[in-house]
Formats: C-alpha cells, structure tokens, sequence
C-alpha cells in the first residue's frame, strides 16, 4: 500500500464524536462520557483498597491492648469526643480563690458605694423631673378660706417661682436680691433633663451595689460550705439573697 493511498484513506475517516444523548433521556440526567467511567472506576477501587487495609489492621490487632483513649472519650451523637480532664483543686486553694473573689467583689462594691455618696452630695437629693410630684398640704380652719386660698400669698412669693420645689426666694428676698440661677424656661427643662439623667445614673449605682453585695455572701456562703462541719440548709438561694445554712457547733481548742 503507497503512502498516497493511506493518506487518502485517512481523509477519507470521520472523526469520533460523543454519542449524542436522546431527547427522551434528557430528564434522566446528562450521559456520561468514557473519561466520567474512568474517574468513577478510579474512585471505586481507591475505597476498596482503603477498605481492605481498615479490615487488615482490625485483623492484626490485639484485643487486649489497652490505650488512654478508651477511658478518655465518649460518645455523642454518633462521634466520638476526647473527655476534658477535671482540674485536680484541694480544698485549702479553693478556699483561697474564694477569698480571692470576695476581695475583688469588696473592692468593686465599695468603689460603687463612694461614686454614690458623690453623686448624692453634687444632687443634694432633689426630686428628678418626671418622678412622682411632691405633695404640700395647707390646712385651714373654713371652707371659704379653702376657696380662697392663694398658694401664692400663703407662700409669699410670686406666682412665676410657685412651681419650684428648691431655690423659691419669697418677695422680701427679691425686693432685696436679684433672683438668681436660669429663669429661662428652656433653660430648665436642661437643667431639670440633666438632674433626671443624674438621679437615673444614681439608681443605677445603687442597684449594682446592692448586687455586689449579694454576690460576696454567695461567694461566702460556697467558701464556708467547704468546711466537713455537719450543716442543715434552712433558706435556699434567691436572686437577692444568699442560702442559709445552720452549721453544727464545734468548739475551738
């Protein structure tokens, strides 16, 4: 055979093409191709050979062999999970981190209780705006003297200062004096918003004081529980309050 009739035989060859994939098997999915077989061929026999060498080394191993981690994990859900050791504490250090946490508590509480005696000397304990208002009752002998009544006069000052609780200088003070502080009424509503924002800031200090003082007797409460003393608990624990426990009595040598 020439080399002009090979040449010519092989123009005259067609291509190979993928099989194209019926219409009718559209819905089942595209058709995979021979290098798609390859690959999956190649997957399969990478896990049975993983599989075989599994089966091997449970074969060649010794039933009674013993190693840490069969008493330090357990199972949940199905996985297995390495158990956190317990840290080894003896009574006299937790004694001592106890104490420790009552310190640092004490500390906190008594800082909080000098920013409230500060705070209530710069507010000298005026009513905050928005609080209950207070109450002034006149009493009087008639009830046409009830009718007649003018707070204003029974004060004696100007109807403008009859509102104040603080700072109501009476009429011979201001023909005397001139009237000092802000007047502006927009001028008080800041001064009366800025006492409100004070007096809620005050609560505030007063109730985490109040919760650091709960907290340092629970922590002595835990501290004292660790004594071996026999002890019978007669209140238990609430948010306000520590539990109380009645020790037996010892005497001390």
């Amino acid at each position: 055979m020439s080399a002009a009739f090979k040449k010519a035989a092989k123009a005259r060859q067609r291509p190979h093409r993928e099989r194209a994939q019926p219409s009718s098997r559209t819905k089942l999915g595209l058709l995979e191709k021979k290098k798609d077989y390859r690959l999956r061929a190649h997957d399969y026999h990478k896990k049975q050979n993983a599989l075989r060498a599994l089966q091997k080394k449970a074969l060649d191993k010794n039933p009674d062999e013993f190693y840490f981690k069969m008493i330090r994990s357990e199972l949940k859900d199905g996985v297995h999970v390495i158990k956190q050791p317990k840290d080894e504490v003896t009574p006299e250090q937790m004694k001592l981190m106890r104490t420790q946490d009552i310190r640092y508590v004490e500390m906190k509480r008594v800082a909080e209780a000098k920013k409230i005696e500060r705070l209530k000397a710069e507010l000298h304990l005026l009513d905050a705006a928005g609080s209950a208002p207070a109450r002034h009752l006149f009493f009087v002998d008639t009830e046409r003297e009830v009718q007649e009544f003018d707070i204003a006069t029974h004060l004696d000052t100007v109807p403008e200062l009859v509102d104040r609780v603080y700072n109501r200088p009476t009429i011979a003070t201001l023909q005397r004096e001139t009237l000092k502080g802000a007047t502006d009424p927009i001028h008080l509503k800041k001064l009366a918003q800025q006492r409100k924002n004070q007096y809620d800031l005050l609560r505030q200090r007063i109730e985490r004081e109040k919760a650091m003082f709960v907290i340092s007797q629970k922590i002595q409460t835990r501290k004292d529980l660790l004594d071996k003393t026999h002890k019978v608990k007669v209140k238990k624990e609430t948010t306000t309050g520590p539990a109380i426990y009645k020790f037996k009595f010892q005497r001390k040598r």
